[in-house]
């Protein structure tokens, strides 16, 4: 037997003196054959000399099987051939189960092989036959870790620890373990006693930046990875690892300054290119990320969604036939990307191309991700068109994909209003403040279809609702102070509402203009036309405040003025009671009754 020793990195010193004996076995393929063969002495003329021999076969020593396969196993080793080394390793071990060096020779075989579960029951037997044996200790690690059993993994390496304090690996894979389970202090701990140990550790320096990167303490992790480039200054692992450092504190020029240092002394880095293009993209540089782009398209073997990127870059910049181009080129090569199908369906809706734009959105699958979406569009489309029904149809469909999708209840509650459904609109969004009872938008668009709707109570409820929920809600602010002046009812409290929202956003012209509005309601003409007039250069073709303006004018006897206004308004009015008034208005300035505003 070849009995339990301690395993060296070369073979033991029995196995090496039983080596010409073995190659021989080898060769002549095994001791039995040659003793078989050898039936007459007279085959050998140095016998007659020698005397008669004794020709039966003399037992072989108890270690000469296991190491004939021991010697055959390196043999196939050496000539690559993986399959047969194991083989006979695992002949070897079944001749001489108590070897802790065959039992770890094979288990290395079965990770090379990936039979990782085999390979920790071989490794686990060499450590129980000799539980000081480090490499086989480093092995078992390596195993438990793969296997994700970190626990076990982290228990064997501490053990090489107490048996070898100095023991890098060690140290390296433990400090790993430990950041890889958040526990940064132990981790930051064990990899700056290998620092200690061994200053010129560059995976030392390198894994302890890991460490301070993941624990965000990026000030030391920047420092660590500078340490570790003076070790290996090309090390493009730890170029990578500092870009995306300065990533994540938002420092994106410096990130660039790290990614084209990489690419200078590897310029064909894919994921290098694919990082330095997303970043050019953020920073809106489009040009430089199209250029990074192109360059990848050069080197990837596919590079279909390198390709997509470039479109997506060519959408952004405003170049639609650009993009539309490239989607379809994608398209050509995978008929069945509805994601791209819906990136072409988008470009040839900003090109305004909405028949092409429709085909493309209609062809998205129902199970695709992007069916809601492409029904949306198709409804935004007809809506466009004037087809109401249709685009209800599409948003509709859209709805039942995405129930929960609240942008898409109020886009059909805003086509329910444009087709004069006021009740199915407000039911809808209704809905809407039922399921975000918090949102102040929904209670704002709630309150103006009330206010369209006639139901003036109900409209102030509820822009008061939205107003309590966000006091800074400054079209709140400006609807409810517009709606006092608008009856002359609460003019202090309309002024204060208005002033409110001025202070927030103070050049719009519309809350100019109920400002204005209420200074008319209560009388005080000249500082209306003064409002009234800078809400105008504010908001020029809006014909409600070229109508309030004119009305302050007839009431400081700018009749001239007014009548022109009026004029003005009536041109671009679009809602019948507004131009009913404003015909009445003019009639009367053109027939000479102005009267100081009286009949208007």
């Amino acid at each position: 037997m070849l009995g339990t020793r301690t395993m060296q990195s070369h073979a033991p010193k029995r196995l090496r003196d039983a080596a010409l004996i073995a190659g021989c076995c080898v060769l002549l393929g095994g001791c039995a054959l040659f003793h078989k063969n050898l039936t007459s002495p007279q085959q050998f003329p140095w016998t007659m000399e020698m005397g008669t021999a004794d020709t039966v076969a003399t037992p072989l020593p108890p270690d000469a099987v296991p190491m004939a396969h021991y010697f055959k196993a390196e043999v196939a080793l050496t000539q690559g051939d993986y399959d047969v080394a194991t083989k006979e390793y695992e002949l070897a071990v079944a001749a001489d189960p108590t070897s802790a060096v065959l039992h770890y020779r094979l288990a290395t075989l079965y990770v090379r092989a990936n039979r990782l579960p085999e390979a920790l029951a071989e490794t686990q037997k060499a450590v129980d036959l000799e539980p000081d044996n480090i490499p086989a200790r480093i092995l078992l690690a390596g195993i438990f870790s793969a296997l994700g059993q970190d626990a076990d993994a982290i228990a064997q390496y501490e053990s090489i620890l107490q048996h070898d304090p100095n023991n890098q690996e060690a140290h390296l894979f433990l400090g790993a373990l430990y950041g890889k389970q958040g526990e940064f202090g132990k981790a930051q701990d064990v990899l700056e006693e290998l620092t200690r140990i061994s200053p010129h550790s560059f995976l030392g320096f390198y894994y302890l930046g890991r460490v301070h990167a993941a624990a965000h303490n990026f000030d030391q992790a920047e420092k660590d990875y500078k340490q570790a480039l003076q070790l290996s200054p090309q090390s493009e692992m730890v170029l990578l690892d500092m870009a995306l450092l300065y990533e994540a504190q938002d420092r994106p020029e410096r990130a660039i300054e790290v990614y084209q240092r990489v690419l200078n002394t590897n310029p064909q880095s894919a994921v290098v290119r694919k990082r330095l293009g997303g970043l050019y993209v953020g920073q809106k540089r489009l040009d430089e990320a199209l250029s990074q782009f192109k360059e990848l398209e050069k080197t990837e073997a596919d590079a279909q969604e390198t390709r997509v990127k470039i479109g997506l870059i060519y959408f952004e910049k405003g170049d639609y036939d650009k993009a539309a181009t490239e989607f379809t080129l994608v398209l050509a090569a995978e008929p069945n990307n509805d994601r791209v199908r819906y990136y072409l369906a988008s470009a040839y809706g900003e090109l305004h191309d909405y028949s092409r734009a429709v085909d493309e959105f209609a062809r998205v699958p129902v199970d695709s991700e992007y069916y809601p979406d492409a029904c949306a569009h198709i409804g935004y489309i007809r809506q466009k068109e004037g087809h109401l029904d249709e685009a209800i149809t599409y948003v509709k469909k859209a709805i039942d994909a995405k129930p929960d999708n609240s942008e898409l209840v109020g886009l059909l509650a805003s086509m329910y209003r444009e087709r004069g459904d006021l009740s199915e609109a407000i039911d809808l969004m209704q809905k809407l403040v039922d399921r975000n009872p918090t949102s102040d938008k929904y209670y704002f668009t709630l309150g103006a279809l009330y206010d369209e709707a006639k139901n003036k109570d109900a409209a102030i409820a509820a822009m008061r609702k939205a107003i309590e929920l966000n006091p800074q809600n400054a079209p709140a602010l400006n609807y409810l102070g517009y709606t006092y002046a608008d009856t002359g009812v609460n003019l202090d409290e309309a002024e204060d509402l208005i002033q409110r929202a001025i202070t927030l956003e103070p050049n719009d012209g519309f809350y100019i203009d109920s400002l204005g509005w209420v200074y008319y309601q209560r009388g005080d003409y000249p500082k209306a036309v003064e409002q009234l007039e800078r809400a105008l250069e504010l908001a020029r073709d809006d014909p409600t405040i070229a109508e309030h303006l004119a009305d302050a004018y007839v009431k400081t006897g700018k009749a001239q003025d007014a009548l022109r206004l009026y004029q003005e308004a009536l041109g671009r009015s679009k809602e019948k009671d507004q131009v009913e008034r404003l015909r009445a208005k003019i009639q009367v300035l053109q027939d000479g009754h102005a009267d100081g505003g009286k009949n208007f």
